[in-house]
């Protein structure tokens, strides 16, 4: 199958990105960096996330940032929202989508949210129940699709289980994460391929973390297979508290550099997204991880 000719991207920069910062990143910059990346002509932005402040205090303040925030029409600006109490306050805010998340590896789902595989789907229930009723969106993460810190080898009959599983109980979309980024193109090839034939291609999304630099690779080799959803966080930012050492995601500036040379449409500004990257690891104080965006400032400079 050839590439698609058109991709969803999702930024999961402002969640995902920000959540495991060591300092506290000022509210303004959130809401700045949102802003940009819907001004870059980004459509599906994860704002942030309704979990415990004492777990990631990081996201303690994702009321106070859907707030501030200028909406724009035709953007949609998700949340995670992990348990009932997290879905009340997303419904409070007028979020449109909510994200839930379970692992492919059980040692991961010991050490991450303190449950089994089937306990975190069994607390899911509701939370889907609640949300279809609300005419709320609801997608599916998992994690450890290639690999886990703890287990290591995770099977790709797990991975396919636990996103039929998400399908099953109303997420419109699984979205399958490399937590610690080992993937390599052929088996991130194999795995999203065993998926998208039991839940469908449209219903499978693709997220990368680039620890070991393969993350483009991976989603080049799956582009193949027809997934036309993909994860990415601008200026790479991210990583996982859980994984130690993991750096993090795929580049949002990266993956649209390379879409744009394949004559792959992403609606996304370059200039724009980089812009938006310089403003957010400024204010982190830090250069940006990607690599597209560093070669565009030196070009500009």
């Amino acid at each position: 199958m050839a590439s698609p000719a058109a991709v969803r991207i999702v930024e999961v920069g402002p969640r995902d990105g920000l959540q495991n910062e060591p300092g506290t990143v000022p509210l303004l910059a959130k809401v700045a960096l949102i802003e940009a990346l819907a001004e870059a002509g980004l459509k599906d932005i994860e704002a942030g996330s309704f979990v415990s402040p004492k777990w990631v205090p990081q996201m303690a303040d994702t009321i106070e940032v859907l707030a501030a925030l200028k909406r724009r029409p035709g953007v949609r600006y998700s949340v995670l929202t992990p348990n009932l109490k997290g879905l009340e306050q997303a419904l409070a805010a007028g979020i449109e989508e909510v994200a839930v998340f379970a692992a492919a590896s059980e040692a991961f789902s010991q050490k991450n949210i303190n449950c089994t595989i089937a306990e975190s789907l069994e607390r899911f229930v509701p939370v889907l129940d609640i949300a279809r009723a609300n005419g709320v969106a609801v997608r599916g993460y998992v994690s450890c699709v290639l690999g886990c810190p703890y287990q290591g080898e995770v099977p790709v009959a797990k991975v396919v289980e636990v996103s039929q599983a998400l399908v099953a109980m109303g997420c419109y979309e699984v979205s399958l994460g490399d937590t610690i980024g080992v993937g390599t193109p052929g088996k991130a090839k194999a795995m999203a391929k065993a998926v998208a034939d039991q839940i469908g291609l449209q219903r499978t999304a693709l997220h990368f973390h680039d620890t070991y630099g393969q993350a483009l690779a991976n989603v080049l080799a799956c582009l193949d297979l027809g997934i036309a959803s993909l994860d990415s966080a601008v200026a790479g930012l991210g990583g996982c508290p859980y994984a130690k050492g993991a750096s993090g995601n795929l580049a949002t500036e990266d993956l649209v550099y390379m879409l744009d040379g394949l004559g792959v449409a992403t609606g996304v500004d370059l200039d724009r997204l980089a812009a938006a990257g310089r403003a957010i690891t400024g204010a982190l104080g830090r250069p940006s991880a990607s690599k597209a965006a560093r070669a565009l400032a030196a070009k500009a400079g």
